[in-house]
């Protein structure tokens, strides 16, 4: 399915749904292609449509090293799943709402960095847990679900030009791939709810 025709399904089905947002979750494992494709959808979507985050809602390094999680950032335990759970609580209700984005650059979220504004009626929202299947990542209700599914050996080799990418040894990004990225991809890949929409992204 490309962008395009995943764009004309979601028309479709928030015509149907009635007034109010329509909020499509778009899931996969680290390495898929989220934002890229969440970013395809906006375009293709048009005037209305906007992509929301789940990345920043990660837990800042300090608190996840008094934790004892640092080296485990981007597992479904190093994000603030509440207050995520809240923002989709608010953008079904409220007109504006402030949302805070990752910056991968600077490893650090920044609340109040992007605003959902009234006329933002189709949201994107995109992240690794969205349809986990482990409370309290289970309690959060979409539209429409979405996932990417990549092969492993794909995700890997993405992910090791993502690392080099932001700056670390072939030797560095190996080793956080084989202690990090792929425990996250075989939970995310195992322990997801059954999307409405399973896709390939090239």
């Amino acid at each position: 399915m490309t962008p395009q025709a995943l764009a004309d399904l979601i028309r479709r089905r928030a015509e149907n749904n009635g007034p109010g947002r329509f909020l499509t979750a778009l899931a996969g494992p680290p390495g898929a292609g989220k934002s890229t494709l969440a970013a395809a959808l906006v375009a293709a979507l048009g005037a209305g449509a906007r992509a929301v985050p789940m990345d920043g809602f990660h837990y800042d390094d300090g608190l996840l090293i008094r934790r004892g999680l640092r080296d485990r950032k981007g597992a479904p335990e190093t994000f603030d799943a509440a207050g995520f759970l809240h923002l989709l609580q608010r953008l079904r209700v409220e007109d504006e709402v402030a949302i805070p984005l990752f910056d991968r650059d600077l490893e650090i979220s920044r609340a109040g960095a992007d605003v959902v504004s009234p006329e933002d009626r189709l949201l994107v929202v995109e992240g690794n847990w969205l349809l986990l299947d482990e409370a309290p990542w289970n309690a959060a209700r979409y539209d429409l679900t979405v996932f990417i599914d990549v092969p492993e050996a794909e995700l890997d080799r993405r992910l090791v030009a993502r690392w080099a990418h932001h700056g670390k040894t072939p030797e560095q990004a190996r080793a956080w791939i084989d202690g990090n990225d792929l425990p996250n991809i075989r939970r995310c890949i195992a322990g997801s709810r059954r999307a409405d929409v399973v896709i390939g992204w090239g």
